[in-house]
């Protein structure tokens, strides 16, 4: 029978046909660089508090170009000392331009691999991280969640049982646009979890009334998903022509949009790291600064909000 070529095999053939011509193939030493630190699921393990998400921006299927792209958009995290990388079967061809890049940069030991598991994926919890691995080109991953509370009680009893195995590090739940937040507050007080991922930016602010306060009672994790609100909160500065206000700079160290709107996030006590996603590498230099001192107050913090709901 003839051997069909899979998805993996083909950017693994990719891969060495550009490897000459793109960046070497040895692992990056990660130099963190003043990036703020984090300790989360009540561990004295920390994360830096601006990882990477791959919703959209990696689901770029083979092409050589842009494989290429993202690669470098990978390489400029990892030098500025990046840590979590947030992935799911859901994002399409994204945890196979992951294991692409991871093949040909190295794997920092500052990689924090964070994936998902979710019914219409197809398979168990177990089938489906054994999949997701290959695809990553890992050995382990760091954090497994269950995307978007999905037949959470069967994927979450699941990946408990491969936490105590140490087949994964650490479980956790995801949900997205505000969404579903009592149900994710009944999990949180309920079950063993260490991370909740969620939407929180300065627009999006529910989950600071009660699943916040939660998580540091808890000592739950928490990693902030769409912090640029989808692009939409850019877009909408970009339009207004918004200038940042000069105390920006004095007061929290902002000088560009990207300072402000992450620098707001991971400035909440209960926020372990935001996860923006981008295709460029200027962005990608853009949002690791964000997260370096000064790092704003509360009354800051409260000064920004109010800013960009006057705009």
């Amino acid at each position: 029978m003839k051997h069909r070529i899979t998805r993996r095999e083909s950017l693994t053939l990719i891969g060495a046909t550009l490897a000459a011509t793109m960046l070497p193939s040895v692992p990056l030493l990660a130099n963190t660089g003043g990036m703020r630190q984090k300790a989360f699921a009540s561990t004295d393990k920390t994360l830096p508090v601006i990882g990477m998400g791959t919703w959209r921006t990696f689901n770029v299927g083979s092409d050589p170009k842009l494989l290429d792209a993202r690669t470098k958009v990978v390489k400029a995290f990892f030098e500025h000392g990046g840590g979590l990388i947030d992935s799911s079967p859901m994002y399409g061809s994204a945890p196979d331009v992951m294991g692409y890049a991871l093949q040909q940069l190295g794997t920092p030991d500052s990689l924090f691999s964070a994936e998902k598991v979710w019914s219409p994926a197809g398979g168990t919890a177990r089938e489906q991280v054994a999949e997701l691995k290959d695809r990553w080109t890992v050995d382990h991953f760091d954090l497994v969640q269950v995307h978007n509370l999905t037949d959470w009680r069967e994927h979450l009893a699941a990946l408990q049982e491969m936490k105590a195995e140490g087949v994964i590090g650490h479980v956790g739940i995801t949900t997205s646009h505000g969404r579903r937040h009592s149900e994710i507050e009944q999990i949180m007080s309920s079950e063993d979890i260490d991370f909740v991922q969620l939407t929180y930016n300065i627009t999006h602010r529910e989950a600071e009334n009660r699943l916040l306060p939660l998580a540091e009672e808890r000592g739950i994790g928490v990693i902030a998903n769409r912090p640029y609100d989808g692009g939409s909160l850019i877009k909408h500065l970009k339009q207004r022509d918004a200038a940042l206000p000069e105390w920006a700079n004095e007061e929290c160290g902002c000088t560009t949009w990207a300072d402000f709107l992450l620098k707001f996030i991971v400035s909440h006590p209960a926020i372990t790291c935001a996860i923006p996603a981008t295709t460029q590498v200027e962005h990608m230099h853009e949002n690791m600064r964000a997260g370096h001192s000064p790092i704003p107050s509360a009354d800051a913090r409260q000064r920004m909000a109010d800013y960009i709901e006057s705009l």
